[in-house]
């Protein structure tokens, strides 16, 4: 699905800028990014569930995108395009009474766990920015706005060690977790997740040379990765990425 992707957006990135330059307004800038995605999928705040974040480890999440501006008045703009990204982590938490739902042995168990909660999460999406923007400079361009995803790739997985599983409720039946391949337990929540995601974007433009820039930008989820009927995980997570890369003027 990954190379689905990658073949798709690379042939769009050549596509629709030669079609866009022929269709808009003479007036009209375009411009090409390409930049990497850090940050994680998590709740606002920590939860007292969650006791620590052993290890955190960043995926391959690369965005391509095609923007396209328009100056309206004085300073101001605004900003459209597509934007094919990838935004993903795996991390490793120590856990108590954490509510989860897992398969061990074959079995379905559900319940309250303590200890050790390893998840991989992996996004991958096609984009659509409305901003505003400001020129600050001739070469130095802020903004902001919303932006829309629909994801073509959902997944979130894991496993769970080390530790004990109060089936029911926190004074349930303890069921032991062990450290091994085979005494672990997994579980697996891809299906319960959004189809669609939507945010505020906010970011600066940079031009340095000629016709290339670098930019920084922030996306903020602002609805949780998981429909609203799924209540296994009690904490809404967010999909929160910061992005930095490169960009190049095509006119």
């Amino acid at each position: 699905m990954r190379k689905t992707l990658i073949i798709t957006a690379m042939a769009f990135a050549g596509v629709i800028p030669a079609m866009a330059i022929k269709i808009l307004p003479p007036d009209t800038k375009y411009k090409v990014r390409l930049g990497y995605n850090i940050g994680g999928t998590a709740p606002i705040g920590l939860p007292a569930t969650i006791r620590s974040l052993n290890s955190y480890k960043i995926q391959s999440n690369f965005l391509l995108g095609f923007d396209v501006s328009h100056h309206i008045k004085g300073r101001w703009g605004v900003l459209s395009g597509l934007r094919f990204e990838s935004k993903g982590m795996d991390i490793d938490a120590t856990v108590k009474n954490y509510h989860m739902e897992i398969v061990q042995g074959g079995q379905h168990l559900e319940g309250y766990f303590t200890g050790n909660d390893v998840s991989t999460v992996e996004l991958q999406m096609v984009t659509l920015p409305v901003e505003a923007t400001f020129s600050v400079t001739d070469k130095l361009q802020l903004r902001m706005g919303p932006y829309i995803s629909y994801l073509t790739t959902r997944n979130f997985d894991g496993n769970v060690y080390g530790g004990y599983l109060r089936e029911g409720d926190p004074t349930g039946k303890k069921i032991l977790i062990g450290d091994t391949e085979e005494t672990r337990a997994t579980y697996d929540f891809s299906d319960s997740m959004r189809h669609w995601h939507y945010g505020i974007d906010l970011g600066v433009d940079w031009n340095i040379w000629h016709r290339w820039g670098v930019y920084a930008s922030l996306a903020w989820g602002v609805n949780g990765i998981f429909n609203s009927s799924f209540d296994t995980i009690e904490q809404t997570l967010y999909p929160i990425y910061g992005s930095f890369g490169v960009t190049y003027q095509l006119k």
